[in-house]
């Protein structure tokens, strides 16, 4: 199933933590060897039927069904990525988008944008400057919904896409659970995924799953507020999932946050919820206005390490 190369590349790095080493040839089965980017069983988003669609990040299919207090009809999905990073790969590179306006709390897009070759019709970076909370390290939901609220109002005739980071970490009402102190070291790497996963530290499954949840029920509010201030079609959904503490496959190590390459069940099922206020839009394509925002390398990954991602 393994190149001898690979082989060997595995066992270097499980030579420190075998559960390394099993995330490792878990990824190179889902991904084919490396052969594929993202998940190819995964929906198209942009081919589906919305006017505005709302990405709660990470949030998994069962944690939604369990929190959700949203009108509409729930329904569920594959995603096309365990990792934002994947989920961009897959539904926005190399793609004409000039009918939608992209309004998101994660850096992703931005760091990724040379590889993505994606062209939307404008891009609102909420996580640069004033939209980045810094006593928690990350964008508040109802600094979200201003801001796509804002944004509704200046393209009325425009798809959009507002990507919200909760539930992702870090946890908003529990920081014993985040980086001890991430502006005083932010180089420090330290996420509560990669400790658990390294059994760097020790947490009940049920703590981090109680604090996910909480993340999501405090989004939801502004969510609700956003749902019902757009027309047309609204679809609430996720990039992708997370592991908390499950089996993953085929190698049956117990599994934390949410690896790119990885399709189990808990990283792909994500919810698709659907609700209707009003008349649809008349979405009209037009030419790009999105200006290149200057954001210095150091902030980029200063914010992606507040949330989780890092090397």
């Amino acid at each position: 199933m393994y190149s001898l190369s690979q082989v060997r590349k595995g066992l270097k790095i499980g030579r420190s933590n075998p559960a390394i080493f099993g995330r490792e040839l878990n990824r190179l089965y889902y991904s084919r060897l490396d052969r594929r980017s993202y998940n190819p069983d995964g929906i198209d988003v942009l081919s589906e039927d919305w006017d505005n669609l709302l990405i709660l990040d990470a949030c998994r299919y069962d944690l939604f069904e369990q929190n959700n207090t949203l009108s509409g009809q729930l329904e569920r999905r594959i995603s096309r990525g365990s990792h934002t990073v994947e989920f961009l790969q897959g539904n926005f590179a190399n793609r004409d988008m000039q009918d939608t306006v992209y309004i998101t709390a994660s850096p992703q897009f931005y760091a990724q944008r040379e590889q993505l070759d994606a062209m939307f019709f404008d891009v609102v970076n909420v996580w640069i400057e004033d939209g980045w909370d810094e006593s928690v390290g990350t964008v508040l939901p109802e600094t979200m919904t201003r801001r796509a609220i804002e944004a509704s109002e200046q393209y009325p005739d425009k798809r959009l896409i507002v990507h919200y980071l909760q539930p992702h970490y870090p946890f908003i009402n529990a920081p014993e659970l985040n980086p001890r102190n991430p502006y005083e070291d932010v180089h420090s790497k330290a996420d509560i995924w990669g400790e658990l996963m390294e059994k760097k530290r020790t947490v009940a499954p049920e703590t981090v799953w109680e604090a996910y949840s909480d993340n999501l029920r405090i989004a939801l509010p502004a969510v609700e507020e956003l749902m019902q201030t757009l027309l047309g079609r609204t679809v609430v959904t996720s990039d992708h999932g997370n592991m908390i503490g499950e089996r993953s496959a085929p190698i049956p190590i117990r599994e934390w946050g949410h690896p790119p390459g990885i399709y189990t069940r808990e990283l792909v099922t994500v919810p698709w919820l659907v609700y209707d206020n009003g008349d649809r839009k008349e979405i009209v394509a037009g030419e790009s206005v999105a200006m290149e925002d200057d954001v210095s390398s150091d902030v980029v990954s200063e914010r992606l390490e507040h949330l989780g991602y890092v090397e």
